[in-house]
Formats: structure tokens, sequence, C-alpha cells
């Protein structure tokens, strides 16, 4: 087994433990939804993809994110703690840096 694909996988079993141990989902509807976020996340890496996800709110939001260097703006370093449950992307229709809760992810396209 490659040592990328490892990592992938180490990747998708601690996200799932996390979403059992913080969301108290069971830990199948755990592996789907962590493997929604890996795959979300990789894709994003290489374009603008199209996803949902559930709001604080209990809304449902539509977003076109990516984390492409080529598509984002230069950051500058910052001193905030990285927080594990959330996922940072670039919004490209608001063009600013937004996040969402990693277990609120609903589903993604990858044809818009």
């Amino acid at each position: 087994m490659s040592a990328e694909r490892k990592n992938k996988l180490s990747e998708v079993m601690l996200l799932a433990w996390q979403f059992v141990k913080r969301n108290g989902l069971n830990m199948a509807e755990a592996l789907k939804r962590a493997w929604v976020n890996v795959k979300l996340k990789g894709f994003m890496k290489m374009g603008i993809i199209k996803f949902w996800f559930t709001k604080v709110d209990g809304s449902i939001r539509e977003a076109y994110g990516t984390l492409a260097n080529y598509l984002t703006p230069q950051t500058k370093g910052t001193s905030r703690k990285t927080n594990d449950t959330l996922q940072v992307y670039y919004d490209a229709e608001k063009c600013e840096w937004r996040s969402f809760k990693k277990a609120n992810l609903i589903k993604y396209s990858l044809s818009y």
C-alpha cells in the first residue's frame, strides 16, 4: 500500500472518530461523512467545487469553493490556532476565506 493511500486512510479514520466522539454519530455514518470531507478537500485542491453544508442556524448553504493555490490570494501568517473541526475554503462567489463544520458537510458536485 502506498504512503499516500495510508495517509488518506489515516485521515479518514481520525476524522470519523472525531465525528463519533464530538457529534455522537455512529461509526458507519461517521465514516461516510469523513470520506466525503476527504474527497472534497482533494477536489478543492485541484479547482472550484460546488458543495452543500448545513449552517449553524440550520439552513443549507450552497457554496463554490477552492483550495487551489493558483485561484486563492496570497495569505499572511496568523497567530490563530487551527481548528480541526472546521474546513477552511476560499469562496469563489464572495472572494473571501470562509469555513464550515466538517460534520455539517452534506454533499459535493463535480459538475455545475
